[in-house]
Parts: C-alpha cells; sequence; structure tokens
C-alpha cells in the first residue's frame, strides 16, 4: 500500500492514495490554515471508523441482516502535551435495519475491534483506549 501527501501552501495537503483518490487535509486559521478540509488527525479517526464500519456491514450482510443505515459516532481525547497523541477513542456504532437481530450487531461490532478491524487494532496496540459500543435503529423508527 503506498500514498503520497504534497504540501500546496500554507498548513494544506493533498493526500493521494495508492487507488488514485484525492483529499484535502487544512489547518485551522490560528495555525496558517485556511480550513478548507480535515486535519490529519481528524482524517486518522475517519479512517479508523470507516475501517470499522466495513467489517461490521461486511459481517451482518453474511449473516443476512437487513441493514438499511449504519454510522459510526466517533469521540476521541488527545494528550495536553507534545505530542497530542489520541489517548481515547470511542465508537458507537447505530445500525438501522428491519427485524435486526441484536446478538448479530453485537458480534460483528466485538469481531471488528478484537479480530478484524486493522486501524482501531494498530492504536489499541499503540497504547490508546479504544473502546466500542452500539444501538440498533428498526427501520422506520426507534427500537
Amino acid at each position: 500500500m503506498k500514498a503520497t501527501v504534497k504540501w500546496t501552501d500554507g498548513a494544506m495537503f493533498v493526500g493521494e492514495s495508492g487507488s488514485g483518490h484525492a483529499v484535502i487535509m487544512d489547518g485551522a486559521l490560528e495555525l496558517g490554515g485556511r480550513n478548507l478540509g480535515p486535519r490529519p488527525m481528524e482524517m486518522l479517526l475517519i479512517g479508523t471508523g470507516g475501517c470499522s464500519s466495513y467489517d461490521v456491514i461486511a459481517m451482518l450482510k453474511k449473516s443476512r441482516q437487513k441493514v438499511v443505515d449504519c454510522r459510526v459516532e466517533i469521540e476521541a481525547e488527545r494528550a495536553d502535551a507534545v505530542p497530542a497523541v489520541f489517548t481515547k477513542i470511542h465508537l458507537h456504532f447505530v445500525v438501522s435495519g428491519v427485524g435486526l437481530k441484536e446478538n448479530h450487531v453485537k458480534r460483528a461490532v466485538e469481531l471488528s475491534a478484537e479480530k478484524y478491524c486493522s486501524a482501531s487494532i494498530m492504536l489499541g496496540a499503540a497504547g490508546v483506549e479504544m473502546s466500542h459500543s452500539y444501538a440498533l435503529e428498526e427501520f422506520g423508527g426507534e427500537s
């Protein structure tokens, strides 16, 4: 896997994945940026959420769950000192569908956290306190 990050100006960078997709990252105004894109550390959180969500959806599809929507709400804390590494990250999955079985959703979230999500497992191994939770919503309303 490869990627390239190129500085454009100020605190703005363009990252390009090996598969040819680009994303703009930018800093806050007070740090010389123009606030035109997510911060690099935000990208790390987004990537972690995407990695874990991919696992959860794949497992739910394999278990023939009728998923209509899935989002993961991520909250993180960072150290007050430099480097301002993540100290805690919590991923809360909200899965919406028709007749979802809670045990399938619970197991998918657990397997992603413990076995499949390379990003969250790597962060946990680096000392980040990782936690996961989930909620189910019946399609057309909450259950």
